[in-house]
């Protein structure tokens, strides 16, 4: 008899797939909106995004067959136009994420162990991307072992942090909160890419054949992860001072330039130590949660079979591709983030909105006992509407008319 999984490792999978992004792209990209701002923003968008998963979900439940995935539902029910838009942006999203991954793994290899950077990454892609080949199981249980691992680190860096928090720093007013209100706008697409974990509602719903197991697991997963970002939040502003954080977006937000910053910050070798551990289980936990979802997602796009053969090929097409960007353009780790953020608006809020507004007209009577996102087609229109700001924001941004902290 097989025993059912638990809900702690499925949210474990999808606090892993959030904490990469989020936990080392937030600082920097908060620093101008600092530190209530910056919570705002993040407590908001974990509401909005747990929602639009919810949706997915409530969706997914009309589709006998358990494999049914994002790109199954939303040809069938919004079109195949919107269906290959849909595709291009999870394939792009998750792409890209991977590719940042990569290619900060492959970097703090190169510092930990003396690799190459390059052969790091490939050695990391081939060990790591073996375990989504294997099992979901298998994701799972190393999802669990990460965030465990996460949670000891975190808790001795953040404790070291906490300890030497400067109440000054941390609510700093240099300006007024009006004026540090102007930078949030910025950060909100890096805090959808930091809760967008809906490529694996789908593998959610296959592992546990039950949707509201899966919304659960969502729940605690997106829980966890808001919990992670808060309290890390709390300890990097309350030590690194805001123009400290100017070299780190002069770098591009690169993950070993904030390390360095918050080391600089800490006189404790023991705490840059662990911070350098912490920051790699992060990165893990999220490559192989987030390849997880692609790869789930790909072999329905493809019609791959599940034998090993089959898996086999799914995992070329996860991770190949991004591998090979790493290895041959590789960029900043919070531009990166920032871009997936403005696209995965598509599907992380605007396609499970409309999907879950056309299954409601479609199954107007709710089957007794069936799992269903709360808060009715006003909550749908509002997730759409935050997803569509959220991509303004973004293009703003790029176009140079939003306000940027800078020094």
């Amino acid at each position: 008899m097989n025993q059912s999984p638990s809900i702690f490792g499925g949210a474990c999978i999808v606090a892993g797939v959030c904490v990469g992004a989020g936990i080392l792209a937030l600082p920097s990209a908060g620093a101008g909106a600092w530190t209530f701002w910056s919570i705002l923003v993040i407590v908001l968008t974990m509401v909005v995004m747990t929602a639009s998963g919810w949706m997915l979900l409530e969706t997914f439940k009309h589709f006998s067959n358990i494999r049914a995935s994002f790109h199954t539902v939303t040809n069938e029910l919004l079109g195949p136009a919107v269906g290959v838009i849909n595709n291009l942006a999870v394939y792009f999203v998750g792409a890209i994420l991977l590719y940042a991954y990569t290619t900060t793994a492959g970097a703090i290899l190169q510092g930990m162990l003396g690799l190459d950077s390059k052969l790091a990454a490939i050695l990391y892609v081939v060990v790591f991307g073996a375990f989504v080949w294997w099992s979901t199981r298998l994701v799972d249980r190393i999802s669990t072992l990460l965030i465990i691992l996460m949670v000891g680190t975190f808790g001795f860096s953040v404790y070291g942090l906490v300890a030497n928090i400067d109440l000054a720093l941390l609510f700093d007013q240099g300006e007024s909160e009006a004026a540090y209100a102007k930078y949030a706008l910025v950060l909100v697409p890096v805090a959808v890419t930091s809760f967008g974990y809906h490529h694996s509602v789908a593998s959610m719903r296959i592992y546990y054949r039950d949707e509201r197991r899966a919304g659960w697991a969502i729940l605690g997963g997106t829980g966890i992860a808001v919990v992670f970002y808060v309290v890390w939040l709390l300890g990097v502003f309350g030590n690194v001072p805001r123009p400290g954080f100017g070299p780190v977006m002069a770098a591009g937000g690169d993950v070993d330039t904030l390390l360095a910053a918050i080391g600089g910050a800490v006189s404790s070798k023991y705490v840059d130590t662990v911070l350098t551990a912490f920051s790699m289980a992060a990165i893990l936990s999220s490559f192989i949660g987030v390849g997880l979802g692609l790869f789930d997602y790909m072999a329905d796009l493809m019609g791959i079979d599940d034998s090993r053969l089959g898996r086999f090929k799914t995992s070329l097409v996860t991770f190949v591709p991004p591998l090979l960007g790493s290895l041959l353009v590789p960029f900043g780790f919070v531009v990166a983030i920032s871009y997936a953020g403005a696209v995965a608006t598509i599907w992380t809020c605007i396609i499970p909105g409309l999907l879950v507004l056309k299954s409601r007209r479609l199954h107007p009577t709710r089957a007794p006992g069936g799992f269903q996102c709360p808060g009715g087609n006003a909550l749908a229109w509002g997730v759409i509407i935050f997803g569509c700001l959220a991509a303004v924001f973004h293009l703003l941004n790029m176009a140079d008319l939003l306000p940027v902290y800078m020094l």
